[in-house]
């Protein structure tokens, strides 16, 4: 056996394959070696991931972050004479609901400049004889998040329906539209 496995070595380390693998497990094992016997190394030099210094992302001192309600919410900004957000969620959700008795394309010429492009093009295929709801069941909250978007929620008589709308120019335009059964 002993002399089935020197012929084996001398035959793979003759041949280029077994010279380069050689080659390659030494230099490997050197750096390898190397790094061990440095530690864990300069942060800068992109041997290690660590920070160097404890990240801090909140004060500590300061108590409440903002997130447990320590500041107030932003105030949603509208261009001059355009509709306030809540205007336009009012305006949106009466066409939304008011659609079944229409035909489709009606329908959306009315919910279209309440709307984005991009909301536009998501519902040209809705029909509004498929809107879960018929008719509102108590006030619209608004949930101001920057002062260019806000969320509404309307509640319904068969659940909630929950308005997202921008105003990049400070015209306000419903961009999402999410309905949630009750």
């Amino acid at each position: 056996m002993r002399r089935a496995v020197e012929f084996l070595f001398t035959r793979v380390l003759r041949s280029r394959l077994g010279i380069a693998l050689a080659i390659g497990v030494l230099v490997f094992g050197v750096i390898g070696a190397a790094r061990l016997a440095s530690g864990p190394g300069d942060p800068a030099a992109g041997l290690s991931n660590r920070p160097s210094q404890p990240i801090t992302t909140v004060d500590p001192a300061s108590g409440d972050d903002g997130v447990l309600g320590g500041t107030a919410p932003p105030t949603p900004v509208t261009r001059p004479g355009a509709p306030t957000p809540e205007q336009v969620a009012d305006r949106f959700v009466a066409a939304w609901l008011g659609g079944r008795g229409s035909n489709a394309d009606d329908w959306h010429e009315v919910l279209r400049p309440l709307s984005t492009p991009e909301l536009t093009e998501q519902l040209s295929g809705a029909d509004p004889a498929g809107v879960p709801a018929e008719r509102t069941t108590g006030e619209a909250s608004l949930r101001p998040r920057t002062e260019r978007f806000v969320e509404v929620v309307v509640p319904l008589d068969t659940g909630r329906l929950r308005l997202e709308l921008v105003a990049p120019d400070g015209q306000w335009l419903v961009d999402a539209v999410d309905w949630e059964r009750a």
